[in-house]
């Protein structure tokens, strides 16, 4: 595991205890890495909600495009969703 120092205004570092003490974290750190697990969650499924989007034009009329292409799309969407978010 690599240390990664990381600094904070005092300000904001005093609210974030009160939040990381009202919500029982142990320590900052264990608090600090939570916190940026869920920011990487969040990117990804973003980024995954973006390409979706994109797809999504595809259907919307300014592409012909046929219902084995759909298919095609949606299974490859679904397959990256299970793999990203760890649904299957």
């Amino acid at each position: 595991m690599e240390t990664v120092t990381v600094k904070f205004e005092d300000k904001f570092l005093n609210e974030m205890e009160k939040i990381r003490k009202k919500h029982r974290y142990a320590t900052k750190t264990e608090f600090i890495r939570e916190a940026v697990r869920d920011k990487v969650k969040d990117l990804e499924k973003e980024e995954a909600l973006m390409r979706v989007r994109k797809n999504y034009g595809a259907w919307s009329g300014k592409k012909d495009i046929s219902d084995k292409k759909l298919h095609i799309i949606r299974e490859e969407i679904a397959r990256e969703y299970e793999k990203k978010f760890g649904l299957k």
